[in-house]
């Protein structure tokens, strides 16, 4: 296995005919921001350039996928423009902040190679943008998905959730940001198939050794016919709605709350008082 000592917040692992692509902040819970997202964006290009790459594997270190975006930021107030440079205040500022860092997540879904999510732990908010723009999603049974910002903080930057699991499904889940294990997403398609823990990585790896078999011209056409069906059933635009919808979701007074709360009693408080109305948050078939 070869292994690239370039990256900081990601692993970068070559062998067998894949490249495994692994979120490396497991003391902040993979937790999603700009730095790792660009190293993210400019990995996955790189495997889809490699002859020797037939598909990507993407996982996080330790025992979650990805908490998702890191909230930091959420302790200082909204950034105001800069000398010439963009802020956060307004809304188009706002919205042209989420484009292009959806730009950088649109890597999965625009790349010629296909890309399986190994997912244990928690996958939410940000860590579902990355997972659902993968092309295959495995997953530990124990695993959890769910946007649970959606309940106060905003709308999703990315959204495919439509495509996945259908309208009433992808309603259930967001309008409520309430969390949906690992078996019962397999059951609804929001993953391909979900797995005991201890038999995650061996059964992704299973996957990989097939698609390894077959001739990477012909895995980028099968994969882009797929994707442009998916563009053609408006995946891409609903992607860029998506992005512009949540600087308009910013703008609601529980986003507000949220921040001042953040600021005035700490991230922890403010996301208690979020989550805590909903109980354990989960759905059960």
């Amino acid at each position: 296995m070869v292994s690239d000592d370039r990256y900081t917040f990601i692993r970068y692992e070559l062998a067998d005919g894949r490249a495994r692509i692994t979120l490396n902040r497991p003391d902040k819970r993979n937790a999603l921001n700009e730095e790792l997202l660009t190293e993210l964006h400019d990995a996955l290009w790189e495997a889809d350039e490699d002859n020797r790459v037939r598909c990507v594997i993407l996982t996080g270190a330790g025992p979650d996928f990805s908490s998702g975006y890191d909230l930091q930021r959420y302790d200082r107030p909204v950034a105001l423009q800069v000398e010439h440079r963009r802020g956060r205040a307004k809304f188009d500022d706002d919205a042209w902040h989420q484009e292009r860092l959806q730009r950088l997540r649109m890597a999965l879904f625009d790349m010629h190679k296909p890309v399986i999510a190994q997912v244990q732990g928690r996958c939410l908010a940000g860590g579902t943008d990355l997972a659902l723009l993968c092309d295959m999603i495995i997953c530990a049974d124990d695993a959890s998905f769910g946007f649970p910002p959606a309940r106060s903080q905003g709308s999703l930057p990315s959204n495919m959730w439509l495509y996945m699991v259908g309208p009433q499904w992808a309603k259930r889940l967001l309008l409520t940001g309430d969390l949906i294990g690992g078996r019962d997403a397999s059951t609804i398609g929001l993953v391909l198939k979900s797995v005991p823990a201890d038999q995650l990585e061996a059964e992704v790896e299973a996957l990989a050794d097939r698609l390894a078999l077959i001739d990477a011209d012909l895995l980028s056409a099968n994969k882009r016919i797929v994707n442009i069906g998916l563009e053609l059933m408006g995946a891409r635009t609903l992607q860029r709605l998506a992005a512009e919808m949540d600087a308009r979701g910013h703008l609601a007074e529980s986003r507000t709350a949220f921040n001042r709360t953040v600021l005035e009693e700490g991230l922890k408080e403010a996301v208690k008082q979020r989550d805590g109305p909903f109980g354990t948050g989960r759905v059960e078939l």
